[in-house]
């Protein structure tokens, strides 16, 4: 398609406006973390273990993982604007089965069904690069993912005041009301961007070897997983570092915790400005830097004896300032290594980030025990920094053995 591509707002024989795109990235997001102040209501209400009750997370994230494998080469078969719309009604049903539940079995199924909704933060992407070529699709795609930073800084604080005034299930008929409101909104403005699909679903799925046999594709990948990694891990670990370390409130940990939100925020601004000026691989290894650089500051004053809530807190702008600059263009990376698969590769590459992040917030949960501080956690994070620092030193090698000169 054309570099500026016609756009009017409201109109599906047009492009998406960037709006719609975030939008749809960003209701994904609430769906997370909106109701998780309500998790103790909800533990009582359901007469169920909290452990329980926090899968409520745990298979969100696992089935989220297995449709973004599905959801790409669905789309590039069936198109974008069905696959988006199909989503979103189920994902609205199955807010309405958790209001409904009655037990916490019926709850954790109808829970699950809702991951459906990550078709936004897929498609979203995938839609980008319909519209853009590489550069400046990395730019779009920061811009559009902005929506993904503000939405975990505000989202549980608005959880928590709904809990509070309306009880748990207000949480839920926001998001049905939401998805209600989304559904409309890609009805009326969300053209097909997608060239027509061809073959049977067998042949689209049959096309993953061509994605997984492409070193660069592995490259932005793995810079994308591994600069991910550390803030799933911050995740997994941030919680009991600030409560049982520095021996913060419950409050206090909330105000500290988004740190890292505020930092990806600014990264994201910075890819959508930058992007197309200094290239995707020179943004990545910028931001992998970034990332690297800020942690190994954090140990470095650890060990000098500067072990403060404000200190580690203040540090993890870093990391999530590096993300904000590494996803959107490794995102772009993934698409562009071949354009005709762009659904499959967004599906596919958020799959392998989200299941490696999910892992190492596991481990750094794990690993944050006895009288070893913060310093586990600091080491995990930094170890897969420097990881996503040599994965894009890989994959820019690799590109100029492809491309010379």
């Amino acid at each position: 398609m054309s570099i500026s591509p016609t756009v009017r707002f409201l109109d599906r024989s047009t492009p998406p406006h960037i709006f719609t795109l975030i939008v749809l990235t960003g209701i994904g997001a609430l769906s997370l973390n909106i109701f998780l102040p309500s998790l103790p209501a909800m533990t009582t209400f359901f007469d169920t273990d909290y452990r329980l009750m926090q899968l409520s997370v745990a298979l969100y994230l696992a089935v989220n993982a297995v449709l973004q494998v599905v959801i790409g080469p669905v789309s590039d078969r069936l198109g974008r604007r069905p696959v988006l719309l199909g989503s979103v009604a189920i994902f609205i049903l199955a807010t309405i089965g958790c209001l409904l539940a009655t037990t916490v079995e019926v709850f954790l199924a109808f829970r699950m069904l809702q991951a459906v909704i990550v078709a936004g933060l897929v498609l979203g992407r995938a839609v980008v690069r319909d519209m853009y070529p590489v550069d400046q699709a990395a730019s779009q795609i920061g811009y559009v993912t902005m929506g993904m930073a503000v939405v975990p800084m505000i989202g549980p604080a608005i959880g928590g005041a709904l809990d509070e005034t309306l009880g748990w299930q207000a949480n839920f008929w926001l998001l049905a009301v939401l998805g209600l409101a989304v559904c409309i909104l890609i009805w009326r403005d969300l053209g097909e961007t997608a060239a027509p699909g061809h073959g049977s679903f067998r042949d689209q799925f049959a096309q993953y070897p061509e994605l997984l046999t492409s070193r660069r594709f592995w490259g932005y990948c793995m810079a994308a997983a591994f600069a991910g990694g550390a803030f799933f891990a911050y995740l997994g670990g941030a919680p009991y570092v600030g409560s049982e370390v520095f021996g913060l409130s419950a409050a206090e940990v909330g105000f500290y915790f988004g740190a890292p939100a505020v930092g990806y925020f600014f990264g994201n601004f910075i890819s959508g400005r930058f992007s197309v000026r200094v290239g995707i691989n020179g943004m990545i290894l910028w931001g992998t830097v970034l990332t690297a650089g800020g942690l190994c500051t954090l140990l470095l004053l650890f060990l000098l004896g500067f072990k403060t809530a404000l200190v580690f807190f203040g540090f993890m702008t870093f990391v999530g300032l590096g993300n904000g600059m590494v996803l959107p263009n490794a995102t772009s990376g993934m698409l562009s290594v071949r354009p005709h698969l762009a659904g499959t590769a967004s599906g596919l590459g958020g799959a392998i980030m989200i299941g490696g992040g999910a892992a190492l917030s596991a481990l750094a949960g794990a690993l944050l025990t006895g009288g070893n501080g913060a310093y586990p956690l600091i080491f995990i994070m930094l170890t897969t920094s420097i990881l996503a620092v040599i994965s894009i030193l890989y994959t820019i090698r690799r590109e100029r053995q492809v491309n010379p000169g």
